[in-house]
């Protein structure tokens, strides 16, 4: 029961202070977070449909901040999730190339 009140009110507050409070060792609701995998196939759906939106340009960061389904991604995952499917941008960085200048 104290397990739903915290996966309800992760997104107000940190999860180790509702543990505290309600006396639930941290473990513990990790453990039964992780055996109920909250959506995993609608997220990774998610992420194949903006990459493929996006022309396969979006990275991590970009997917990330366009999640807003009501659920917590980190970047690391969103990563994991792609590697997972072979998913990789074109993006490229831009190369910095050193100025020569004259010596003294």
């Amino acid at each position: 029961m104290e397990i739903g009140v915290i996966c309800s009110n992760t997104h107000k507050y940190p999860v180790s202070a509702m543990c505290e409070v309600l006396q639930i060792p941290k473990v513990t609701y990790y453990y039964i977070a992780k055996s109920q995998k909250n959506n995993d196939d609608e997220i990774t759906d998610f992420i194949i449909r903006v990459f493929k939106d996006s022309c396969n340009i979006y990275v991590q960061r970009k997917i990330k901040k366009l999640y807003k389904l009501g659920h917590q991604v980190a970047i690391r995952w969103v990563g994991l999730i792609m590697k997972e499917q072979g998913i990789v941008s074109k993006y490229t960085v831009a190369q910095f190339r050193v100025a020569k200048s004259s010596v003294n």
